[in-house]
């Protein structure tokens, strides 16, 4: 019977759509990279989410993230999400956290009950813990390294761990992967080489501050406000997303093909 996903079925078959349907796939993070990958999931198939984020949207996500527009500036990231699922996929079962995922938030998910984790958060203590907990739990994972400060979309490569370069972001985490005995790890990275952001304060979040009420992590608390774009963030979810949907079609897009 013809549905929204009659065109991903004469690409996969009938059988591999039902086994979409049947899979939970977890995103942490559902920001400029985790959006992108939340919107291509639902529009294959998968049968359900859950959306790990406690931000709220931005203006300044105007530029990049697929959920943020006018009208979702204050709103949980999540739940802006879940609205759009809705639209996208009635049928997807939705689970909301309004939860930054951190070494001591993990006991509040039990990876056991995922077919599938996207790590898309950007905190090293928080993407190792996922990281840990999939490996425990026996789930593929796949992770994003650095997209920001970055210009160059075409860069993006699906590889292990062991075997980036260039990406700061990937450097810390083969060095912490290699001390907590983690012998593999799907990411997806650029080689491109991040540029500095230029110092102009009359439009810096540190200068003027526009986090929505309620915001729990600030911009003036991070450590570095990096620059990004439309098309560097939302390539890496768009591959991130096709990554797990070939994985759990039994079928490898990348070079790399996860262990776990």
């Amino acid at each position: 019977m013809l549905n929204q996903f009659s065109r991903t079925q004469l690409l996969y078959g009938a059988e591999t759509m039902d086994r979409l349907a049947s899979s939970r796939v977890a995103v942490f993070g559902i920001g400029g990279v985790g959006g992108y990958a939340v919107e291509a999931l639902a529009r294959s198939g998968i049968g359900a989410l859950d959306l790990i984020d406690d931000d709220k949207v931005c203006l300044t996500n105007l530029n990049r993230q697929i959920l943020a527009t006018r009208k979702t500036v204050g709103h949980y990231k999540v739940d802006a999400a879940e609205e759009r699922i809705r639209e996208i996929n009635p049928a997807c079962e939705v689970r909301t956290h309004k939860t930054f995922f951190l070494p001591e938030t993990e006991d509040q998910f039990d990876f056991r009950e995922y077919d599938y984790v996207v790590d898309a958060i950007d905190t090293i203590s928080g993407k190792l813990a996922i990281v840990m907990k999939a490996k425990e739990a026996a789930v593929p994972v796949i992770s994003s390294m650095g997209a920001g400060n970055k210009v160059n979309a075409s860069l993006f490569e699906v590889a292990d761990i062991y075997e980036t370069s260039v990406c700061p972001l990937a450097r810390v985490m083969r060095i912490e992967c290699r001390k907590r005995g983690i012998d593999s790890l799907k990411v997806v990275y650029s080689k491109e080489k991040p540029k500095r952001p230029l110092e102009d304060m009359s439009i810096s979040c540190r200068q003027h501050c526009i986090c929505p009420p309620g915001t729990a992590r600030k911009c003036t608390q991070r450590r570095d406000i990096p620059g990004s774009t439309a098309f560097v963030p939302s390539v890496a979810g768009l591959i991130i997303a096709g990554e797990v949907v070939n994985d759990l079609a039994g079928r490898t897009a990348g070079a790399f093909h996860s262990a776990l």
